[in-house]
């Protein structure tokens, strides 16, 4: 069964990247805090104007948490992530003279930074063999039988790296949220022409 889902997720994915932008490590990580319970393509509105009005870490560091929050307001929760974003820049520069390091124990103690956050920054930036679960890959997982239905996300993370070889994760993290993003979707799920939906547990369901 992986093999068939890794082999169709090479089909519709065979270059599969982070949809955030970004130009420099320290970017990626904030982009990813700020993903938390938005889009990406909102997170991207937001960090255009914010990069480019800070465009270093000294900069952000020093950022009137005002005018962050003004910038950031549309992604949400953005009175806490105004902080962080400040927070984040401080540490960075005073602990790791500005560089982003592969470090999970580091970054999780991060102000926002937690262990979905990491994976990612981890993964994109050094290529750590580590998954990132957020809701998409939560979904598709659970739709696929990779997980259950009650699993969280450490167990949902942990279920994955036993399944697929390590060499595949971060491969895997990009093709899995861009399946659910895209095709297999909360809502609305385009099933008609899926090769994995007679492995759907979903699509079973609806059948009964």
């Amino acid at each position: 069964m992986t093999q068939k889902i890794i082999d169709y997720l090479d089909e519709l994915f065979p270059n599969p990247k982070c949809e955030l932008e970004y130009t420099k490590d320290y970017e990626l990580l904030i982009a990813v805090m700020l993903s938390a319970q938005t889009t990406d393509k909102r997170v991207n509105m937001v960090t255009r104007v914010l990069f480019k009005k800070y465009d270093t870490l000294e900069k952000l560091s020093k950022a009137n948490i005002t005018d962050i929050i003004d910038i950031i307001k549309p992604i949400g929760t953005f009175n806490k992530k105004a902080y962080n974003v400040i927070e984040i820049s401080k540490a960075l520069l005073s602990d790791k003279n500005g560089v982003v390091p592969n470090d999970r124990k580091y970054l999780e103690s991060l102000s926002g930074v937690g262990r979905k956050t990491t994976n990612v920054v981890l993964s994109n930036l050094y290529d750590v063999p580590c998954i990132a679960v957020d809701t998409h890959v939560s979904r598709v997982s659970k739709r696929l039988g990779l997980a259950k239905a009650s699993d969280d996300v450490l167990t949902i993370e942990k279920k994955l790296t036993n399944k697929f070889p390590a060499y595949r994760l971060s491969r895997l993290h990009h093709q899995l949220v861009l399946f659910g993003r895209y095709y297999c979707k909360a809502k609305n799920p385009i099933c008609s022409n899926c090769k994995l939906k007679d492995i759907c547990k979903e699509k079973k369901k609806s059948l009964v």
